[in-house]
Order: C-alpha cells, then sequence, then structure tokens
C-alpha cells in the first residue's frame, strides 16, 4: 500500500513496522541494525516522515510484539525464522546460556563480523583468518565479507605466521596494518597479549575485544612484567562500544557531507 498523507498515524508507524520486517526478511531473516538501517530505505511502500528515522527503527525492533527478537546486542531475528537461524547457531543469548561453549562460540564470530564491516565503512582492507571464512556471524560468512583473502606480504615469514592467526586485521592502502583486534570472550588474554608482544615493533593499534566486565580482569593482565613492552600500547574495546560504534558509523555514511 503506498504511502497516503491522509493516513492515520497509526497507519504510517504499521508501515514503518512492516518495512522493518520485510527488511530482515530480505536479509535471510537475521540482520544486525546497521544491516537494517543500511537497506529498509530500499522499501518502496515506506515513507519515514520523522527527522529521526534511525531512532524509529531501533525502536520497532526493540519492541517485542511485532514479530521481531533480539538475538543479541545489535542483532536481530524474525519469530518465523528462529528456528532456521537456531539450526545455525544463532541462538537468542540469555543468562542461562550466556556462558556456554556454543554462545562463547557465536560471541567470537559475531564480533568478528562486526570488526570486519566496521573496517569495510572506513575504507579498510580487512581480513580474518582462512579457518574463519565459512564462519556465519549474521546473514553472511566472515569469507563473503572480509576484502582480503589473503594476508599481505607485509614482513618477515616469522611475523606473517604469527599475524596470519590474529582474529581481525584492518590495513591501510599500502597493505600495511593499521589495527589489531583480538576477540577474547572466555580465555584470560594470555596467548592475544603474547601475540601482540611478537608484534610490537608495528606502529598498528593493539586492541582486546571483550565484554565489559573483564575490563579489570584486562587491567591486571596486561601490568605483568612479561607484557612491559606493549602495556601502553594495548587497548580494551568493550563489546557495547564497538556495537555503538558500528552502529554510528553506518549512520553517519547515510549524511550528504562530513564536516
Amino acid at each position: 500500500m503506498r504511502f497516503n498523507k491522509k493516513l492515520p498515524i497509526f497507519v504510517l508507524i504499521m508501515n514503518q513496522v512492516e518495512a522493518v520486517r520485510q527488511t530482515i526478511e530480505m536479509l535471510g531473516g537475521v540482520a544486525t541494525l546497521a544491516q537494517i538501517n543500511q537497506n529498509v530505505f530500499k522499501i518502496g511502500d515506506c515513507q519515514w516522515k520523522t527527522k529521526t528515522p534511525y531512532a524509529s527503527i531501533r525502536r520497532i525492533v526493540r519492541h517485542n510484539k511485532v514479530g521481531i527478537y533480539r538475538i543479541k546486542p545489535g542483532l536481530y531475528g524474525l519469530e518465523t525464522f528462529r528456528r532456521q537461524l537456531e539450526a545455525n547457531g544463532m541462538i537468542e543469548e540469555t543468562p542461562a546460556n550466556r556462558d556456554t561453549e556454543a554462545m562463547r562460540e557465536f560471541n567470537h564470530y559475531y564480533y568478528q563480523g562486526l570488526l570486519v564491516e566496521y573496517g569495510n565503512m572506513k575504507q579498510m582492507g580487512t581480513y580474518v583468518p582462512r579457518q574463519d571464512f565459512h564462519r556465519r556471524y549474521s546473514n553472511r560468512e566472515l569469507g563473503e565479507v572480509c576484502t582480503l583473502k589473503s594476508l599481505p606480504h607485509f614482513s618477515t615469514d616469522k611475523v606473517m605466521r604469527r599475524s596470519s592467526t590474529i582474529d581481525v586485521i584492518w590495513f591501510n592502502k599500502r597493505d600495511l596494518p593499521d589495527s589489531f583486534f583480538e576477540v577474547e570472550h572466555s580465555t584470560d588474554f594470555q596467548n592475544s597479549l603474547l601475540k601482540y608482544d611478537d608484534l610490537c615493533d608495528f606502529s598498528a593499534r593493539m586492541i582486546i575485544v571483550a565484554d565489559k566486565r573483564r575490563k579489570a580482569e584486562f587491567d591486571k593482565k596486561i601490568k605483568a612484567f612479561a607484557f612491559e613492552p606493549i602495556v601502553s600500547r594495548v587497548e580494551f574495546l568493550s563489546y557495547d562500544s564497538l556495537i555503538r560504534q558500528y552502529n554510528m558509523a553506518q549512520e553517519r555514511m547515510s549524511l550528504d557531507v562530513l564536516l
């Protein structure tokens, strides 16, 4: 049904809800908030007569009576696709299953995917280890989203082997590493910090991505004597902050001119 200026406001709102539902269905029954924002305005039968359409979209996906449910922060699915999504490992996160092995694995690939998409928005080259290519983080596999199918040869063979296991790397236009990211959901940060210690001669940023509840644990670990060369180099990025920045980056991309 085409939008009519004479239609009452509740009809307009329902059109917007249906546009969001159609967008998620078009994306395979599951989508991140940024993916919804990128595609919802392609639905021609809906007009968004508001100065804050993204706020309206956030309200719609967070309303649990419109057939949309939150799988985890920033990721939403259609109830009609729930069984199919769960078969693909995309299980709704709850306090009861938060620390299960299945949820730990899903978290890892989900936040990898957000980092890759965010890097793509920033026009970086994006890399994930080849063994992760077929891991599904939302409606796509990691290998479909990263722009680099092999690791650029930017250093010695020893450094290349070490770098090839980093969860996500952003590369600049000269094929040099801009940022290293390790997603740590449950392990003690030791292995990730050892990798960063081996890469300390590069000026690239080194970032640990984890739940904000683990910040104190990270602060204690990074101060160990063994990590003195990188104590001021490694930064902690919480999942919540990553999601906020990822969504903000997508919204900024929709602006005509960035100041």
